[in-house]
């Protein structure tokens, strides 16, 4: 069987096109990294923003020649350099300025910060409370007042900061029979943590509104230590 080398790699490519395809390129690129920046940056683990966008942009150009007889190679090779310089030359950048890089990448967000949920703008919230639960039991953790600092990196990992053993205060349970438990409604009095913010309150009424998010929903607070 023979081959028509010119036809796999080249076919009837314009060199005309190739400035035509660095530009689209770019501009698709740079669309992609807006799209993934605006959309939520801590949906995927371990790489940053910037990282997603090089690999959907190169797995995107990987794909025609792939299955379409039609699309040469060449093209998705100069959408490859393109990709791969425009990328060296933005880390470069972010090296070298440090609010270049935080535009780019974001910063690290505080959840929580002694022993309560930190009080978070909606639009720069985009971690769910569900799954930010998960990733604390996964560190042993049972309820927020073990927790001095917890950290969103840029990644989406979290750094977990913890009081002694001595410090820890009363939080709210993230154990799910626990946090089941909650109410608007206090049957007797005790301590009990506000499943919104954090906030821990002496309660004896029937109702009560939490002082620091104005919510009024409850859960009896547990001031177990950590288990490591």
């Amino acid at each position: 069987m023979d081959f028509n080398w010119n036809t796999i790699f080249i076919n009837d490519l314009d060199w005309s096109l190739a400035i035509e395809i660095v530009l689209r390129t770019l501009v698709m690129f740079t669309l992609i990294l807006v799209f993934l920046r605006l959309s939520g940056k801590k949906g995927i683990r371990q790489l940053s923003i910037f990282e997603v966008a090089i690999i959907i942009g190169l797995g995107s150009a990987a794909g025609d020649p792939m299955v379409n007889a039609d699309n040469a190679i060449l093209p998705a090779v100069i959408v490859f350099i393109t990709i791969l310089s425009f990328y060296r030359l933005i880390t470069y950048i972010a090296a070298k300025n440090e609010r270049f890089e935080s535009v780019l990448e974001g910063d690290p967000l505080y959840i929580i910060e002694d022993g309560q949920f930190v009080l978070i703008a909606t639009s720069d919230h985009t971690y769910a409370k569900d799954e930010f639960f998960a990733e604390m039991r996964q560190q042993n953790i049972e309820h927020v007042g073990q927790v001095q600092t917890a950290i969103l990196e840029t990644n989406g990992q979290v750094s977990f900061f913890y009081f002694e053993d001595e410090e820890v205060k009363p939080g709210l349970p993230i154990l799910p029979k626990l946090y089941r438990q909650k109410s608007l409604l206090i049957t007797q009095p005790g301590q009990y943590a506000c499943t919104n913010c954090g906030q821990v309150e002496e309660l004896s009424a029937e109702q009560a509104t939490c002082p620091r998010c104005q919510e009024k929903e409850w859960v009896k607070a547990i001031q177990t230590r950590r288990k490591t």
